[in-house]
């Protein structure tokens, strides 16, 4: 089982240099783990940058992961984790939501570099 992060999702989709590796990093639809999250940062980036068609798209691939919303078990975790690792709120939900899944979690921030459960991918450049 596999999160993947907001990060590496727009890194895929605007074909960065990174790209072509994370795509070897992706789970299948059948074990990639979405966090509901992460389905509002999408969103958010792809109505500034995609067309309709485009975000229909990916929220249709989106809904045939293994979607999993923020409850309290993952919000108190994610309250654990931006205390010990100075995460933001954002960030932490989704460590969380790999967590609760007993999934890693495939990410281009820096910031996550040596934490626990993570694939860190450096963005080149």
């Amino acid at each position: 089982m596999r999160a993947v992060d907001t990060s590496a999702w727009i890194e895929i989709l605007v074909a960065g240099p990174v790209s072509l590796q994370l795509l070897q990093d992706v789970p299948s639809q059948a074990d990639w783990v979405m966090p509901t999250i992460v389905q509002l940062e999408i969103w958010k980036w792809m109505r500034r940058e995609r067309t309709r068609d485009f975000q229909r798209d990916i929220l249709a691939f989106s809904t045939k992961c293994l979607v999993v919303p923020l409850d309290t078990p993952i919000a108190i975790e994610a309250a654990d984790l931006c205390a010990k690792y100075k995460l933001s709120t954002a960030d932490a939900i989704i460590l969380a939501t790999a967590h609760a899944m007993n999934a890693d979690l495939l990410i281009c921030d820096a910031h996550f570099e040596g934490l626990p459960s993570v694939v860190y991918r450096a963005k080149a450049g």
